[in-house]
C-alpha cells in the first residue's frame, strides 16, 4: 500500500493493527487450549472470527496482487473481518434462543448463517483460489437441489435450506465442527510452536547441524538440503514455507558445489515436501489423522516415523548418485564437526525434547505444545538470540499470520465434510472406488493418487487429505483388511468363533477352515461373506492391533499421495518456489522434483502391503531395511548410475533388484536375491568409476 492509494491509512497503522490483532488472537487461543471452558463450537466460532480479521488484513483480495492496493480495498477487507467476528459473537448469543424456539430460524438467524457461509467462501478463495468455494457451492446445492434430480447411487432426497444452514453454522458437524476444533487446538498450537522455534534461532541452528552432519561427504550440500528441510519441515508444517526458508541457503550452496541449478531446486522442493511427512507436525496431518482414526497423537508419530525416514533416504540417494555422476569433490572441510556443532547449540533442542517427553508421559498435545512454547523462550535466554518481549510478540504475530489461510480453509472444508457425512456420499464413493478397481488394492491406491493430484491443483495438501480421507479411507482400509483376512485363512489360522460365523455363510466351505489352503481358495471363501458381516468376521480372525494398523495405513497412504501436488506438474507450487530461488524454468524444475520425489509413490505401496505400519517393531525394521536398499536401487535405475555409470544390461539387473526389494511378496529369499543383484550392480559401477578416474590402471 502506498500513500497515494491510501493517504489516510499509513502503512504503520496497518502494521500496528495486524500486530495487535495477531497478539490478541494468539493469546486467546493459548487461553482456550490451556484454561478455556467454553463449548467447543463457541471456541471454533471465535477461531473463525479472529482469523477472519487476520486474513482480511494480511491476505490480498486477489492472488498475485499486492495487499490492499487502495483504501477502498482495505476498508472492504476490514468490514469483512468485522462481519466475521460478528458472526462468531452472534452464534454465542443466539444459540440458546434458537433451541428454545425448537430450532426455528428467526430473521437474524437466516441473515447471520448465510453471511457466515459467504464469508467462509470468500476467505477460502483468498487463501487458496476458487476450488474450495466451488466445491462448497456444489456440495450445498447438491443437498438442497440437484441431488433429488439425479438417479443412481448419488441420488439424495434433499434437505430444506433452513436445515442446511443450521447444520453448516449452528450444528457441531459443519463450519464449527471437528475439523475446526482440530484447527484451533492442535494445528494452531504447533504452528505457533514452530514460529517460536524459528524466531529463537533454532532454524539457523538446524541448518548448521545439517551442514555438520553431511557437509563433508560427497554431495554434502545436497544432503544438507535434505536433512535441514526434513528437520525444519517437521516443525514448520508448510512445504512452501520450508522451501523458501531453507532454499535461500541450500540452493545457492548446492550450485556452488557443482550441482546443476535445476537439480538443486528439485532437491529442495522434494525434500521440503517430505517435511510434511516427518513428525511431529506433519503439516497438521498428524492431528487430523488422530481425530479421524480415534488413535492417539503419539501413535500417529510412531507409525509415521519410519516411512518418513524412507522418503528422505530416497531423496538423499538421488543426491549421492548425482554427486558421483558429476564427480563432485568432497564437501567443505572447514565445516565444524557434528559433535562440536551439536554441543554448541544443544539448548535449541531442549524445547523439542520437552515436547517429546510430555507426549510420552501422556500429556495432551496442546498442553505439550503450550509448555514447549514457554520452553523455547526460556531456552533462548541461554543463547546469543535471547527472546525479549518484542521477540515474543513477533513470534505470536508470525504464528497467527502463518495460520490464517489454513484456519480459513479448514473451517470451509468442514462444510464439505458435513455434506459428505450427512448424505452418505463418502460410503458410496468408497464402494465405487472399490468397484472401479475390481477389488484391487493397488489400483485403488492409483485411483486415489489421481484424485489427490486433481484436488491438489487447487487445494493445499492438508485440505486435499481431509476430503480424500473422508471419501476413500474406508475403502483402502477394508481392502487391506480383506487381503490379510485371505492370507490368514489360507494359512489355516482360524479360531472356532470364526468357523461358527462361516457356518452361517456356507457350511460346506466352513468345514475346510483351520487347514492350509491356496490363496485362490481362501479368496473365494472370503468372497462368500456378505458385506455386512465382513467386519465381524475380520474381528474374529485378525488381531485388534492389525485392524487399527490397517486404518492408520489407509490414512497414511492418502496423506502421502496428497503431497504429490507439491512436486507434480502442471501445478507444483513448492517446485515453483524453488525455481524462483534457483532461477530455473518452473515447469522443468517441477519435472525434476517429481522424479526426485518418487518415494511419494513407492512408500505408500509398502504401507499397504507390508507390516511397516501394523507389524511388530522387528517386522517394521525388516521392511524398512529392505525398502531402503530398494529405494537406492530404484534411484540408480532412474539415474543410470551408482558409484559409476551403468550399462543398459546392468540397469536392467538393477531394476530386478529394486523389484525384488520393493514389490511386496513376503518371501525372504527374493529380498535376499535383490540384495545380491544390488551388490553386483554396485561393484560393477564402482569398477566403472575407477576406470573413468584412473584410465591407465585399466
Amino acid at each position: 500500500m502506498n500513500k497515494e492509494s491510501a493517504p489516510h491509512m499509513p502503512q504503520a497503522w496497518l502494521a500496528g493493527t495486524i500486530m495487535v490483532a495477531g497478539v490478541v488472537t494468539a493469546l486467546a487461543h493459548l487461553y482456550f487450549n490451556a484454561f478455556g471452558t467454553l463449548p467447543e463450537n463457541w471456541i471454533a466460532a471465535l477461531h473463525f472470527g479472529m482469523f477472519g480479521v487476520i486474513t482480511a488484513l494480511t491476505v490480498p483480495m486477489f492472488q498475485n496482487k499486492e495487499l490492499h492496493r487502495s483504501a477502498l480495498e482495505l476498508w472492504f477487507s476490514i468490514a469483512l473481518g468485522v462481519l466475521t467476528l460478528a458472526c462468531a459473537v452472534y452464534l454465542m448469543l443466539a444459540e440458546n434462543a434458537l433451541y428454545e424456539r425448537g430450532v426455528s430460524f428467526s430473521d437474524a438467524d437466516w441473515g447471520f448463517s448465510i453471511l457466515a457461509v459467504l464469508l467462509a467462501l470468500e476467505f477460502a478463495r483468498r487463501a487458496s483460489g476458487w476450488v474450495i468455494p466451488i466445491l462448497i457451492v456444489v456440495s450445498l446445492s447438491y443437498v438442497a437441489l440437484w441431488g433429488q434430480w439425479i438417479s443412481g447411487p448419488f441420488a439424495f432426497p434433499g434437505l430444506s435450506l433452513e436445515t442446511i444452514l443450521y447444520r453448516s453454522y449452528f450444528g457441531t458437524d459443519g463450519m464449527f465442527g471437528p475439523i475446526a476444533n482440530i484447527s484451533w487446538s492442535f494445528v494452531f498450537m504447533f504452528i505457533l510452536f514452530g514460529a517460536f522455534l524459528v524466531r529463537s534461532g533454532a532454524g539457523d541452528y538446524i541448518i548448521r547441524l545439517a551442514q555438520a552432519a553431511a557437509g563433508r561427504v560427497h554431495g554434502g550440500p545436497g544432503l544438507v538440503a535434505v536433512i535441514s528441510s526434513g528437520l525444519m519441515g517437521s516443525v514448520s508444517g508448510s512445504a512452501i514455507a520450508n522451501t523458501v526458508a531453507t532454499g535461500v541457503i541450500t540452493i545457492p550452496t548446492m550450485r556452488r558445489a557443482g550441482f546443476p541449478p535445476k537439480f538443486a531446486a528439485g532437491v529442495e522442493a522434494a525434500a521440503s515436501t517430505g517435511g510434511q511427512l516427518m513428525p511431529p507436525v506433519m503439516g497438521a496431518g498428524a492431528f487430523i489423522m488422530a481425530s479421524f482414526t480415534g488413535t492417539s497423537y503419539l501413535t500417529i508419530l510412531g507409525v509415521a516415523l519410519l516411512p518418513a525416514v524412507l522418503y528422505f533416504l530416497s531423496v538423499a540417494f538421488f543426491v549421492r548418485i548425482e554427486a558421483q555422476r558429476l564427480n563432485l569433490p568432497l564437501g567443505d572441510e572447514s565445516t565444524d564437526g557434528f559433535v562440536a556443532t551439536l554441543v554448541s547449540g544443544w539448548v535449541y533442542l531442549l524445547p523439542i525434547a520437552v515436547l517429546v517427553a510430555l507426549l510420552v508421559y501422556g500429556f495432551t498435545p496442546t498442553y505439550a505444545a503450550a509448555v514447549s512454547i514457554a520452553a523455547v523462550v526460556i531456552a533462548s535466554w541461554f543463547t546469543p538470540n535471547r527472546m525479549d518481549l518484542a521477540a515474543v510478540v513477533e513470534a505470536l504475530v508470525n504464528g497467527t499470520k502463518t495460520m490464517a489461510p489454513t484456519a480459513m480453509l479448514l473451517i470451509a472444508v468442514g462444510i464439505v465434510v458435513n455434506v459428505i457425512s450427512t448424505t452418505g456420499v463418502g460410503n458410496t464413493f468408497s464402494l465405487m472406488i472399490t468397484s472401479w478397481a475390481g477389488g484391487s488394492l493397488l489400483l485403488t491406491i492409483a485411483l486415489v493418487a489421481i484424485a489427490s493430484l486433481v484436488l491438489g491443483m487447487g487445494l493445499p495438501v492438508t485440505a486435499a487429505y481431509v476430503v480424500l480421507a473422508t471419501l476413500a479411507a474406508p475403502a483402502i482400509s477394508e481392502l487391506i483388511i480383506q487381503a490379510q483376512l485371505i492370507e490368514q485363512i489360507a494359512s489355516g489360522s482360524v479360531s472356532e468363533s470364526a468357523r461358527a460365523l462361516f457356518m452361517l455363510v456356507d457350511s460346506s466351505a466352513a468345514a475346510s477352515l483351520g487347514t492350509p489352503m491356496s490363496l485362490a481358495d481362501a479368496e473365494a471363501l472370503v468372497a462368500l461373506i456378505p458385506s455386512d458381516m465382513t467386519r465381524l468376521t475380520a474381528e474374529s480372525i485378525l488381531e485388534p492391533e492389525f485392524l487399527i494398523g490397517a486404518l492408520l495405513a489407509a490414512h497414511l497412504i492418502i496423506f502421502w499421495v496428497s503431497q504429490d501436488s507439491n512436486v507434480t506438474p502442471p501445478v507444483c507450487l513448492t517446485a515453483f518456489a524453488a525455481a524462483s530461488i534457483a532461477g530455473t524454468p518452473p515447469m522443468a524444475t517441477g519435472l525434476m522434483a517429481w522424479k526426485l520425489a518418487k518415494g511419494l509413490y513407492i512408500v505408500p505401496i509398502l504401507l499397504a502391503f507390508t507390516p511397516l505400519v501394523w507389524g511388530s517393531l522387528t517386522e517394521a525394521l525388516v521392511v524398512f531395511v529392505f525398502g531402503a536398499f530398494g529405494l537406492y536401487a530404484a534411484a540408480g535405475v532412474f539415474q543410470g548410475h551408482l558409484e559409476g555409470p551403468l550399462s543398459l544390461q546392468w540397469r536392467l539387473i538393477l531394476f530386478g533388484a529394486a523389484t525384488f526389494l520393493l514389490v511386496p511378496h513376503g518371501i525372504l529369499g527374493l529380498s535376499l536375491a535383490g540384495l545380491v543383484l544390488l551388490t553386483m550392480a554396485f561393484v560393477f559401477s564402482l569398477r566403472a568409476h575407477e576406470r573413468e578416474t584412473h584410465p591407465t590402471a585399466s
